[in-house]
């Protein structure tokens, strides 16, 4: 409802805007053409038209993303609210149980298990908005740079996603490729390369639904470059979110989707990683129900 609300202000401001823009170009034609003698006039009436025009455009302009920011900020802060209520409501619900009644010891251990993993999901919904902030520092973990071996890390990753996910080893499989000669390694850090990794293939995963089919690949397109490849056939993403879905809060508009976890910060973070690292990230995809392509591409150090 409020999604809704926000849009007609926007929709609003921007047939406002419009209407403004086009009144003072009425106004200002019908003067000049009372006044086209008064060549002086006609000069800075010319001009200060121009600026009024642009003051307008930049005005609306700057309405219209701040409200479309304070959108995204609420679907965070939604999403974040959720992600950190639900794991909380769980542990607190068998703790109760577990204070109420005398459960044989099987089922306690299956409890403590299942608070473990709330509290698993806790850690890293923080962790993830803590990254989101230290991701726009640049400067940030430069001391901590060093060669790494590139697919030896997305393997490690791979691993840990597969633990996390629950899922069997064909569902997340590794495909060797050409390295374009010898040596794979990026300069960087390896605790954020990781988290970039982790991101790209999290997303992939939970986005792919019941049936998780994503294929990895490393290869160096050049000697220059090393690009990792995370291909999922999953939803897919509409051609004209390809390029927002590495904004900060940004989640596709999808009722859907609402099942899935998140708070919009994972591919914002990605991003954020690899220019850091003075590399890229972009996404393909040929439509909704055709699976998403996300290519990660950082500069080859030949170390």
């Amino acid at each position: 409802m409020r999604i809704t609300s926000r849009r007609g202000t926007i929709v609003f401001f921007l047939c406002l805007g419009i209407a403004l823009v086009a009144l003072a170009v009425a106004l200002n034609v019908g003067w000049i053409i009372l006044n086209w003698r008064q060549g002086v006039l006609l000069f800075f009436g010319i001009i200060f038209f121009a600026l009024i025009i642009a003051g307008m455009i930049v005005n609306t302009s700057f309405l219209v993303r701040e409200l479309r920011r304070s959108e995204q900020h609420d679907s965070f802060i939604n999403a974040v609210t959720h992600e950190l209520k639900t794991p909380v409501a769980s542990i607190r619900l068998h703790l109760e149980t577990l204070q109420r009644r005398d459960l044989p010891e099987s089922q306690k251990q299956e409890f403590y298990q299942l608070m473990l993993s709330d509290t698993d999901r806790l850690t890293e919904t923080v962790e993830q908005v803590l990254r989101a902030g230290r991701a726009g520092d640049k400067k940030a973990g430069r001391e901590k740079s060093a060669a790494i071996d590139f697919p030896k890390l997305v393997r490690e990753c791979m691993d840990a996603a597969r633990t996390r996910h629950h899922l069997p080893a064909e569902s997340l499989r590794y495909e060797e490729a050409s390295s374009n000669g010898a040596g794979m390694q990026v300069l960087g850090s390896a605790e954020d390369l990781r988290t970039a990794v982790f991101n790209i293939l999290d997303n992939a995963i939970k986005y792919s639904g019941d049936d998780v089919e994503v294929r990895v690949r490393v290869n160096a397109p050049d000697e220059k470059r090393i690009a990792l490849v995370v291909q999922d056939r999953g939803i897919g993403i509409p051609p004209d979110d390809l390029k927002s879905v590495f904004k900060r809060f940004y989640r596709v508009n999808d009722r859907s989707l609402a099942h899935v976890k998140g708070t919009g910060l994972g591919l914002f973070i990605v991003k954020s990683i690899a220019q850091k690292h003075g590399g890229k990230v972009f996404a393909e995809s040929q439509g909704e129900g055709k699976g998403t392509t996300i290519t990660m591409e950082l500069p080859r150090s030949m170390a």
